[in-house]
């Protein structure tokens, strides 16, 4: 397993990550244990989950599942750098109520509480904010954090889904409290989406926040679809149907699985050793459904991506460009 610093920080993470987002509504608890378990087994040491994973009526199950794997013990827990998300709701259908959401110092107090209860756990490594609250103020999210960590209850905070002016905003709040501030983004990130470019990953270089880039096949689609589709292993719905539609872009993923054929290599591999090789870049995050599914995400570490290969994979794929050149002269 390769290994690299969260950020500015010194915690030492591996450079693949594994999403848990699956765990629950599609991975059942003892397989998502055995996944888990393959994973540490390998190295990998950061797993990501949030707390309204689960879904629906089932939100927190996804915690709950990594829970029960620290209680078997074996240093599990010691070993796992662990990283949770607060801002959706958790209210059931029909019994919404105020202050269930979002990062209001209330919130942010409860919902830390209730994630360390389902985790099992008496700290969070990486508490991340999930999205943007516009209502509420940095400086009342900072003092809420303030108090987390002098509790004992987390110790780093990161940022999901963030615009590039908004973690500079968070960070100069930070700054402003003397804190520490953002040290993760996790934003949406891949070949075929590649808009965290112009603003997003410099802002969170120049903060000195590592980049954690999520859905790092964009739903599958980097993952060799068109042949799976063409070989019956796989229906494309829902979004990824959508995206394919148009012919353009239709074009594009097979020029991609072409030039992979070429030399060789196996897509969603790729993809996740193109993320490897961008600036900024921690590490993806993986959301198995299966021991097998990670067993590939992890050869993707020892994939060496040819000059020429990386030239290709840009041409298909161009990204937009750095800010302000991207959309101005």
């Amino acid at each position: 397993m390769k290994y690299t610093q969260l950020g500015r920080t010194g915690l030492k993470v591996s450079r693949l990550v594994l999403g848990t987002m699956n765990f629950g509504p599609q991975t059942d608890e003892p397989t998502s244990h055995g996944i888990l378990d393959a994973a540490l087994d390998a190295g990998l040491n950061f797993v990501d989950t949030a707390n309204v994973y689960g879904w629906g009526e089932n939100k927190g199950r996804t915690e709950e599942i990594i829970g029960t794997w620290f209680a078997r013990g074996g240093g599990r827990r010691e070993k796992t750098v662990l990283a949770t998300k607060v801002y959706g709701s958790m209210s059931r259908e029909g019994e919404t109520w105020p202050n269930e959401d979002r990062l209001s110092a209330l919130n942010i107090r409860r919902a830390v509480d209730a994630s360390l209860k389902r985790l099992g756990t008496d700290y969070i490594d990486l508490y991340q904010f999930h999205h943007v609250d516009r209502a509420t103020p940095f400086e009342e999210v900072w003092q809420a954090v303030d108090v987390l960590i002098q509790q004992g209850k987390i110790l780093y905070a990161g940022s999901s889904n963030f615009p590039g002016y908004k973690i500079a905003q968070a960070n100069e709040a930070a700054a402003r409290r003397g804190m520490v501030g953002l040290v993760s983004e996790q934003c949406l990130y891949n070949l075929y989406e590649r808009r965290a470019e112009m603003e997003v990953i410099p802002a969170a270089q120049d903060y000195g926040l590592g980049v954690i880039p999520w859905s790092p096949l964009h739903g599958g689609l980097l993952g060799g679809i068109l042949k799976k589709e063409a070989g019956g292993k796989r229906r494309t719905e829902g979004r990824a149907a959508e995206t394919l539609a148009d012919p353009t872009v239709r074009a594009k993923f097979q020029a991609y699985e072409d030039l992979l054929d070429k030399h060789g290599l196996e897509p969603g591999e790729v993809g996740l050793a193109w993320l490897l090789t961008r600036p900024g870049v921690t590490g993806p995050i993986v959301g198995p459904r299966t021991v097998e599914q990670l067993e590939s995400a992890l050869r993707a570490l020892a994939l060496e991506l040819s000059d020429e290969l990386l030239t290709g994979l840009d041409e298909i794929f161009p990204g937009p460009g750095p800010s302000p050149e991207a959309f101005a002269w």
